[in-house]
C-alpha cells in the first residue's frame, strides 16, 4: 500500500498523467487496476487500494483495465533516479535478468541474497522479482498479440514465458481474456479479419508465411511522458553515429542502429512521435525482445518525467531560459555501457567528429559483420513508394566487445599510444567483470573503479556515469563545451567554478549539461 491516500487520490480525481507508472489505482468493487489517468469515472474513495506497481496489483488478484490500459504505462522515473538496491534491481528486471538467470543470478548481480532482495522488493512495491518479472512478460506479450502476426507458440517464448501454458494462463488471470481475444479486438486483428485473413498488414509490417513478420520486423509503439525534444535526440545521435553501426536519416526523423543483445545481434529503428515512439525491431532471437525493448528506452531516456526536471530546472536564473526554449530535452542514452565506455575514451581531448571517425575505424576492423539475416531496417520498396532512393548509409557491423579490444596491442590503434594503452586497460577490465556497466551498477562504486583506471579521469567517468548508468545527476563539470557554454551566459568558467554553480542542480546535473550542450554550434567540442 501507499502511504500518501489523499495525494494519490488528488492525482486521480484530476487524471494527471504525470503520475502513470508511479502508482496504479486498485478498485476493491470491479476488481480491476487502472493509471492515475485513466478516463473511467473516479472511484469512491472507499473502494480505492493505491499500490506502487501493475506487478502489486496482478499479485493482489487485481486484473488490468481495458480502457486505460495501466500495464502499457512509461516505466516510473524513479527506477532512474535511485541508486539503491531495490532501484537497481528494477532497471536489470526490466532489461530481462530474471528471466535469462533467474532470481539466484538477479541476486548474484547485486550482491545480495535472494532472500534479502525479494523482502526489500516486496516491502517497496508490494510484489517479489518473479512477480515482477511476470508483469513484464505480460506486457511483452500483450504488445506481440496486438501489433504482430507471430504466431502465439512465439509470442510467449519472445515475451520470457517458459511454455504456452504458462502464458494463456498468465494472459487469462492478468487481462481476463485470452489471447485470442486480445488479437480479434486488437486494430491489427480487426484488419487481419476485414481482409479475410489473406495478405493481412497491420503494425508489425509485411507479413510471410505463416502469418510470421517478413524478415522477422516487429513494430512496436514505446510510450513517454509528453513532452520529447525528440529532434533533439536525434540531432545528438546523428552527430556522435558510428560508421556502419548506426546512422540517421537525412531528414533526421528516424535513427537506426546494431544491436549486441544477450542471444544474438539484432537492428532497431527508432522514430519519435508527440507520445511514443515508433520501434521496429529485427531480431536473431526472439527471446531478446524485451530486453532490445527497454534497451532503446533507455537510449532515448523515455522514462524520464519532463515535468519533474523543468520543475527543478526552470526556476534556476540561469538554466530556466534554457528549459523554455527547450521542453522535453530527454538525456541520450546507450544500448551497451561497455561500447559507450570506449566511445568516451576515444573522444577524449579530440573533436566529436574525431572520436566518431576513430569509432568507426575501429568497428571495420574489429566488429562482427551482421549477419544478412539482419537487414538494416530499411524502409522496403513499397514503404518508400515510388521514385524514392534507397537508404545511403547501410548497417554493416556491430561495435566491437570488450574482449575483442582487449585482445588488440594498444600500438596498432589509430590514436595515441597513452590513449590507446587507456582503451585497451578498461576494456580488460570490462572483459574480466571489474568493472560492469549494466543497468544494476552501483553508480559510484562504478566511477571509483573507472578513476583507478589508468587513463581515466573525472570527464570519462562522469559522462559514463550520465550515458551508459542513466545516472540523472552525472555532470562532467571539466568538459570543454560546458565551460564554453558557461562562458557565452557571462559566467565563470573555470571547472572548479562550474562544479560550484551546478551544486544547485542536483539531482538533475545531467539534464543541465544537456541544455549547456545545446546551446553550442556544431563545431563546439561539446559531448
Amino acid at each position: 500500500m501507499i502511504e500518501d491516500f489523499e495525494h494519490c487520490y488528488r492525482a486521480v480525481s484530476s487524471k494527471d498523467g504525470r503520475f502513470d507508472g508511479r502508482f496504479v489505482t486498485a478498485v476493491k468493487t470491479t476488481g480491476i487496476y487502472c493509471r492515475p489517468s485513466c478516463p473511467a469515472v473516479t472511484p469512491k474513495r472507499a473502494n480505492v487500494r493505491f499500490l506502487p506497481s501493475a506487478a502489486a496489483a496482478q499479485r493482489a488478484g487485481f486484473r488490468a483495465c481495458k480502457r486505460c490500459r495501466p500495464d502499457a504505462s512509461p516505466g516510473s522515473p524513479e527506477w532512474n533516479v535511485r541508486a539503491d538496491v531495490v532501484g537497481r534491481a528494477m532497471r536489470l528486471i526490466a532489461d530481462g535478468s530474471v528471466d535469462r538467470d533467474g532470481v539466484a543470478g538477479l541476486a548474484h548481480q547485486l550482491g545480495f541474497s535472494e532472500r534479502h532482495l525479494h523482502r526489500q522488493l516486496v516491502a517497496e512495491l508490494g510484489a517479489g522479482p518473479l512477480a515482477l518479472a511476470r508483469a513484464q512478460r505480460a506486457h511483452t506479450a500483450r504488445l506481440l498479440i496486438e501489433t504482430s502476426a507471430l504466431p502465439f507458440t512465439e509470442v510467449a517464448f519472445a515475451a520470457g514465458f517458459p511454455s504456452i501454458r504458462q502464458f494463456n494462463d498468465t494472459v487469462r488471470e492478468v487481462f481476463a481474456t485470452t489471447p485470442t481475444e486480445l488479437r480479434r479486438k486488437s486494430a491489427f486483428g480487426a484488419e487481419a479479419s476485414g481482409a479475410g485473413g489473406a495478405g493481412a498488414t497491420g503494425a508489425a509490417g509485411a507479413r510471410g508465411a505463416g502469418g510470421a513478420p517478413a524478415g522477422g520486423a516487429i513494430t512496436l509503439r514505446l510510450r513517454h511522458r509528453p513532452p520529447l525534444d525528440g529532434a533533439g535526440l536525434l540531432a545528438f545521435l546523428a552527430m556522435r553515429a558510428v560508421p556502419g553501426v548506426e546512422w540517421v536519416d537525412a531528414d533526421g526523423t528516424t535513427y537506426r542502429r546494431v544491436l549486441a543483445l544477450p542471444h544474438g545481434a539484432g537492428v532497431v529503428a527508432l522514430t519519435p512521435q508527440a507520445e511514443h515512439v515508433d520501434c521496429t525491431l529485427r531480431l536473431a532471437d526472439m527471446r531478446d525482445l524485451a530486453a532490445a525493448v527497454q534497451r532503446c528506452r533507455r537510449l532515448l531516456d523515455l522514462d524520464a518525467d519532463p515535468h519533474a526536471v523543468a520543475e527543478a530546472l526552470g526556476g534556476d536564473q540561469l538554466l530556466g531560459p534554457l528549459v523554455r526554449r527547450t521542453p522535453g530535452l530527454r538525456v541520450p542514452g546507450a544500448v551497451d555501457g561497455a561500447e559507450l565506455a570506449v566511445r568516451a575514451v576515444l573522444g577524449q581531448q579530440v573533436s566529436v567528429g574525431g572520436a566518431r571517425t576513430l569509432a568507426g575505424r575501429l568497428a571495420l576492423a574489429h566488429g562482427a559483420p551482421l549477419a544478412d539475416a539482419l537487414p538494416s531496417c530499411a524502409p522496403t520498396e513499397a514503404a518508400q513508394g515510388d521514385g524514392a532512393a534507397p537508404p545511403a548509409a547501410p548497417l554493416t557491423h556491430a561495435f566491437p566487445t570488450a574482449a575483442a579490444l582487449a585482445a588488440v596491442d594498444p600500438e596498432r590503434l589509430p590514436m595515441p599510444r597513452a590513449r590507446g594503452r587507456a582503451l585497451v586497460g578498461l576494456c580488460a577490465a570490462l572483459a574480466g567483470g571489474e568493472i560492469r556497466l549494466d543497468p544494476g551498477a552501483d553508480r559510484d562504486e562504478t566511477r571509483a573503479r573507472l578513476l583507478a583506471l589508468p587513463g581515466i579521469g573525472p570527464w570519462t567517468a562522469e559522462y559514463v556515469a550520465m550515458r551508459a548508468l542513466g545516472d540523472p545527476d552525472a555532470f562532467p563539470a571539466t568538459d570543454l563545451g560546458i565551460r564554453h557554454a558557461f562562458a557565452r551566459l557571462d559566467q565563470p568558467h573555470d571547472a572548479r567554478a562550474v562544479a560550484a554553480i551546478a551544486e544547485r542542480w542536483r539531482p538533475w546535473r545531467a539534464y543541465a549539461a544537456l541544455h549547456l550542450w545545446a546551446t553550442l554550434s556544431e563545431g563546439d567540442e561539446s559531448r
